[in-house]
């Protein structure tokens, strides 16, 4: 029953919140360390998908280089940003809707684990969490990027936007493209119930940002934009015409 499956996903995450949250943020603050507040927040989600009879399979781990990377991936449902990060061998940080940041305990997580704010509706603000992100991958923290802007109501790939790419340029970082297939059955978009299914993250050969400059953008789009495309089922695949460079800024 997807209704019971969501309330069960609902209350283990509320619990989890509110009972460890509070102790894991002092704990963070204490130590000035939030690998615990990380590990536990994520097993606790990861435990809800799998209570929700969500199964994750992973492939390519071995495309991920040592250091810190962004990671690319296609966005399809609400239930693929835990899958992504669950899989990833490693810390990430995540560019996350400004709404998100206005619910006590968990702002106070996210801020420390390094998770940026983003207002996409207001242009300086975005930028600046940008310039923010730029310096986090800096200190040494990957991030997982959503260069679609938002999800996919179809499951398709869409148009990547440009602020992403000019970011890891920036950085200079590796770029790692991610596939993400079957999230947008697990969960669709607008619907609260979660099905029964397997979500597979399939890391594909990093992409080495060094050798492009800001102005060639767009080449690194194609680039990244393809391969993902390469690696979904037809199903996911872009519509003709829909390929690449209508995804603004």
């Amino acid at each position: 029953m997807p209704v019971i499956r969501t309330v069960i996903v609902g209350v283990v995450l509320a619990l989890h919140t509110l009972v460890l949250g509070p102790v894991l943020i002092l704990h963070a603050l204490l130590t000035g360390s939030v690998d615990l507040l990380y590990r536990v927040g994520l097993a606790g989600v990861l435990f809800a998908m799998r209570a929700a009879g969500v199964r994750v399979r992973v492939e390519g781990l071995e495309n991920i280089p040592p250091g810190v990377c962004v990671f690319v991936a296609n966005h399809t449902s609400n239930a693929d940003p835990p899958a992504v990060v669950g899989a990833i061998p490693r810390r990430v940080a995540l560019l996350a809707k400004r709404e998100i940041f206005r619910v006590p305990i968990v702002a106070s997580a996210l801020r420390l684990a390094s998770f940026v704010p983003v207002d996409r509706a207001n242009r300086e603000a975005a930028l600046a969490s940008v310039e923010k992100t730029i310096e986090h991958l800096r200190k040494g923290v990957s991030f997982l990027i959503y260069p679609e802007g938002t999800r996919s109501p179809d499951g398709r790939l869409r148009p990547f936007k440009k602020g992403s790419f000019v970011m890891t340029i920036r950085a200079g970082v590796p770029l790692v493209p991610v596939a993400v297939i079957g999230a947008h059955r697990v969960q669709r978009k607008g619907e609260l119930a979660i099905h029964p299914g397997e979500i597979l993250v399939k890391f594909l050969p990093a992409v080495e940002t060094s050798s492009y400059t800001a102005e060639q953008r767009d080449a690194l789009i194609a680039r990244v934009h393809a391969a993902i495309a390469g690696a979904l089922p037809s199903d996911q695949q872009p519509l003709r015409g829909r390929e690449v460079g209508e995804g603004g800024s």
